[in-house]
């Protein structure tokens, strides 16, 4: 016997997730437990045809009445069967611990499909949206993921967006933070930090849709995952200093579900990262169990070692496959280099790419004021202005 307990929202039809109306629709039988009958009669539509069971009866097992859950457990055949309840069954459906407590006394194999809470947004949803305050109210996280299902609701292009289409958002939005904190603009930080938020509730709020996860879920593993990661903190363990603390660490997320399924100490990385974040994390993992350079010479020589095979694979016209292979190289041990010298790679680089960028602006004001363009000047007057960029335009 196969039961499935849906959460179907607070009742407005445009709140019913994927996920809910994919598992009414996956069953043989479906029971509504004191749903309005607009809403029945959208799902009847929509490939799933049910049984209400309205009235004192209805009301009194979505209430926990122990009589009358144990009578509707009763009713429950050997078909696969979903139960579809108002809002989400975890925290709008008080009868749900009687009826799981009878379904598990005749052997049932129960899922729970959660849905949008109705406590959070019923009386929103029946309500015209008014106009938002003034940026000096205060507002909770709660009214975040509210603004972000209304959002859902009723933005066309909000509704249209999956965790796919949403992640170059993502991508720029965390580039965007990192720009501010690196300008050293706090009031910039904290709107990017608001525009990052809004992607995680975004995602979390296409999971309760789905069926997936809540915002809750993403709180809750959270949580407990920097809970379990810091026993020196909530616990009794003690670690004396930093590099103790890594490998507490990474000890602790080895034990963990997902680092058991990693084959390797570097897997977990992201393949997306920018390539020379990536090559830093991988080197630091590596380095956490001893496989290191002792001291910075050592990767200065192996950066000549490097320099003379690019060279050797050039003069000998060995191919573009062979060159770029040393060539990455080459990069491969400048990040070796930045790490040993307690520099991050990622962030050198976007340095040097934005004092280029001031400098090559300089060169292009300057020759803008003489009636020409760059492309107007010879080498030695691209190089003379370069000259005044480095001493000017720092």
């Amino acid at each position: 016997m196969h039961v499935r307990i849906v959460g179907l929202g607070p009742g407005d039809p445009g709140l019913l997730t994927l996920g809910s109306l994919d598992a009414l629709r996956a069953v043989e039988r479906i029971l509504l437990l004191a749903v309005p009958a607009d809403l029945a009669a959208y799902l009847e539509t929509h490939g799933a045809g049910a049984e209400r069971i309205g009235g004192d009866r209805g009301a009194l097992i979505v209430r926990g009445a122990v009589d009358e859950v144990a009578a509707f457990a009763r009713e429950i055949d050997e078909r696969a069967t979903a139960v579809g309840v108002l809002g989400n069954p975890l925290s709008d459906f008080p009868g749900l611990p009687p009826l799981l407590r009878a379904l598990e006394e005749r052997g049932a194999r129960v899922e729970l499909v959660p849905g949008v809470p109705h406590a959070t947004l019923s009386a929103a949803m029946n309500l015209p949206l008014v106009p938002l305050p003034p940026g000096s109210a205060h507002h909770s996280f709660d009214d975040l993921v509210e603004i972000m299902a209304r959002l859902r609701s009723g933005c066309p292009w909000d509704r249209e967006q999956t965790h796919a289409t949403l992640v170059p958002y993502l991508i720029e939005e965390t580039y965007e933070v990192v720009e501010a904190i690196e300008q050293q603009d706090g009031a910039a930080l904290c709107d990017e930090l608001g525009d990052l938020l809004l992607q995680i509730v975004f995602h979390a709020q296409i999971g309760t849709e789905t069926g997936a996860f809540t915002v809750a879920d993403v709180v809750d593993a959270l949580s407990n995952k920097m809970i379990r990661r810091h026993p020196h903190v909530f616990a009794d363990a003690i670690i004396e200093d930093v590099d103790a603390q890594w490998k507490s660490w990474e000890q602790l997320k080895s034990k963990e579900k997902a680092g058991q399924a990693r084959a390797s100490r570097l897997d977990g990385i992201p393949k997306h990262l920018g390539a020379l974040q990536r090559g830093q994390r991988m080197q630091e993992k590596a380095a956490r169990v001893g496989f290191d350079w002792p001291n910075v010479s050592g990767v200065l020589d192996k950066l000549h070692e490097e320099l003379t095979e690019l060279a050797e694979a050039r003069r000998e016209k060995q191919g573009d496959a062979r060159i770029r292979e040393e060539l990455g190289d080459v990069f491969f041990t400048l990040v070796n280099l930045s790490r040993a010298l307690g520099v991050d790679a990622e962030g050198a680089v976007r340095d040097a790419n934005e004092k280029f960028h001031t400098r090559f602006a300089f060169m292009e004001r300057r020759a803008a004021e003489t009636g020409k363009t760059l492309g107007d000047l010879t080498l030695e007057e691209l190089e003379e202005l370069w000259q005044q960029a480095k001493t000017t335009a720092a």
